[in-house]
């Protein structure tokens, strides 16, 4: 935190038991457990302490595996990120986590494309060395998610990816999806982006991948609008879908909460959000609202406002159950409407 900020304030995410009548069947939300949640100063000790143990969480059964989200406000000054987003990664593992997702943009959000262009980095550079120590420190899975990516082709090109990786706890790459929809949207007086004007789309859709928490589909932020890659990626057995965003406020306020849960009716998934939050510089506020949506569609976690984390436990039997109940992907219709394609 730099001289003149203030501490954020505190926040608590609380979910009631929801239960839902359906015609032929009762089907209960199961209870869970949620934290009081205080960020500090980077160095600082925790002092919040959760509201009920990750041992009562869990009843007389199974403990279930409990994932992070984190919310941040990335700056041009990738030191101070770093200094943030691993603070929150530790008080994650501190408090049991298994898996921590950061935002699109955790390593930095550039003034200008220039300064974007500069700060970028290759896979094999700095930056990822010390996530994937800090991996290996606390013990965790980390969703990195929307990396400046200098690739292979930046000698020739001078373009950069928008890269999500996903890291095991002994700082192994596990997978790494490229950004395939980039945001280029016009919104008169009020939004200007275009991503495309320095970053090459990525080529394919990456397979999910087994993680504690169940298996994980990885996309980013306007990835979101396009519910063909979300399909895809359940067809292929994911159970969490992720999209670590950097939404603007003026699309986030309008869009962010409805197509998140859209996502997880229709594919009957978790679906995890990060997001960038505040003023990021001068000419550029996210929009935050970083949550955690079930397979029913309720929001279980949900940041309020400045840097933060949410927590969930994931329930995949609760996920299997909902299927079964429901079961849209045997009910589809490809002889009418086509199939989405096979990932390769």
């Amino acid at each position: 935190m730099t001289r003149g900020e203030s501490k954020p304030k505190l926040r608590r995410v609380v979910q009631k038991p929801l239960q839902t009548h359906l015609k032929g069947f009762f089907l209960p939300r199961p209870w869970k457990q949620f934290w009081q949640i205080k960020s500090q100063t980077p160095g600082h000790r925790l002092s919040a302490a959760p509201w009920g143990s990750r041992a009562m969480s869990a009843g007389a059964g199974t403990l279930k595996p409990l994932i992070a989200v984190c919310q941040a406000t990335s700056t041009p000054n990738k030191d101070h990120n770093l200094e943030w987003c691993s603070h929150l990664i530790r008080e994650a593992a501190q408090r049991g986590a298994c898996i921590v997702f950061l935002p699109e943009a955790f390593d930095f959000i550039g003034s200008n494309t220039e300064e974007t262009l500069s700060l970028a980095e290759p896979l094999e550079g700095d930056l990822i060395r010390r996530y994937a120590s800090l991996a290996r420190e606390c013990g965790v899975w980390l969703s990195l998610g929307g990396f400046h990516e200098r690739g292979s082709d930046w000698e020739s090109t001078h373009r950069i990816y928008n890269c999500h990786l996903l890291l095991d706890p002994k700082g192994t790459l596990m997978a790494a999806y490229r950004k395939t929809h980039l945001c280029d949207v016009e919104l008169e007086g009020r939004v200007s982006m275009k991503e495309s004007a320095f970053t090459n789309p990525g080529l394919e859709i990456v397979s999910p991948v087994s993680t504690p928490a169940g298996k994980v589909g990885l996309a980013i932020c306007y990835d979101l609008r396009f519910p063909e890659m979300s399909l895809a990626l359940a067809q292929e057995g994911a159970e969490i879908l992720t999209y670590p965003s950097a939404f603007t406020v003026t699309t986030g306020s309008a869009h962010w909460e409805v197509l998140l849960r859209a996502r997880a009716i229709e594919t009957q998934c978790y679906v995890v959000a990060a997001a960038q939050t505040g003023k990021n510089h001068e000419h550029r506020t996210s929009y935050g609202h970083a949550m955690i949506v079930d397979p029913w569609g309720s929001v279980i976690a949900q940041c309020q406002e400045g840097p933060g984390l949410c927590y969930a436990e994931i329930d995949l039997a609760y996920l299997r159950r909902i299927r079964q109940e429901i079961p849209v992907f045997q009910h589809r219709r490809p002889d009418l409407y086509g199939r989405v394609a096979p990932l390769s």
